[in-house]
């Protein structure tokens, strides 16, 4: 399956951050004159600007606090990190908590207050709501299953001329992520919304945000209204947590067929 890839490069210090102190990490690349190739870190001419192979989710715990040591962090050295590592469930099964109505959010690591790395799991026909990443870096790889990924604009300060055929929210693009696939978004690319659209099989992901968030927006297709969600964690390090919330309204969408294309109801 092959990758599907954003433009990456943005400075996480023009981004408006809550915790002090990663005002001063830059994600970044810079450029080595001398071999032409992209590098990753400040004294990146004295290391791989290839992203390791990650053999393990353990090793890949271990580079990621090794990278966001640095002030200065590659969007795309962390997006290859995601990509080379496979899955492989024996990694990941203790962190893997389903609830049968809502997806789940289960932390694995907290990196330092410098990222959050998760596993969401997707039962049959689960979704969440169209939300952003409060200014936020998210990737997200499939470790199984499938996952559709509808991206959309943010809606226009001025709605009242809005036409009543449409939507606030216009749909940018849509594509299944397959095992394996990895994706990023932060809100310069839009908003989105995640879906398992099988109704008989789950789907589990992997989630690195940089930086952390606890509460972020989701986004009414229709009329563009904008409502804060706190989001919390099913469970933390394998162990289920006290604290529920709505996981960004998560919901179970009912498939309808439209001019043959899948339509999907709203939260």
């Amino acid at each position: 399956m092959a990758v599907v890839k954003e433009d990456l490069n943005l400075k996480l210090n023009d981004l408006s951050l809550k915790d002090e102190s990663l005002k001063s990490m830059d994600i970044m690349k810079t450029n080595n004159p001398d071999n032409g190739k992209d590098c990753y870190y400040n004294d990146c001419c004295e290391q791989s600007c290839k992203a390791k192979e990650m053999t393990s989710l353990s090793d890949l715990i271990t580079e990621l606090h090794r990278v966001f040591e640095s002030d200065h962090v590659n969007v795309d050295y962390v997006y290859n990190l995601m990509t080379n590592y496979k899955s492989n469930p024996a990694d990941w099964r203790k962190f893997a908590k389903f609830d049968r109505y809502r997806y789940t959010r289960n932390l694995v690591d907290e990196g330092n207050g410098k990222f959050n790395l998760m596993i969401l799991c997707w039962g049959e026909g689960h979704g969440s709501a169209i939300h952003d990443h409060a200014n936020a870096n998210c990737f997200m790889k499939l470790l199984q299953g499938e996952l559709a990924e509808i991206r959309f604009t943010f809606p226009e300060e001025d709605l009242s001329e809005l036409p009543e055929d449409e939507t606030a929210l216009k749909e940018i693009s849509r594509k299944t992520l397959e095992t394996n696939a990895v994706c990023y978004i932060n809100d310069t690319l839009g908003l989105h919304r995640v879906e398992n659209p099988s109704h008989v099989n789950t789907a589990i992901s992997l989630h690195l945000y940089c930086p952390p968030f606890d509460s972020c927006s989701v986004f009414n297709q229709q009329t563009g209204k904008r409502t804060k969600s706190q989001v919390t964690f099913w469970s933390k390090f394998g162990q289920k947590s006290n604290r529920v919330s709505n996981f960004i309204e998560s919901y179970i969408f009912k498939p309808r067929v439209i001019l043959q294309n899948l339509q999907f109801d709203g939260c």
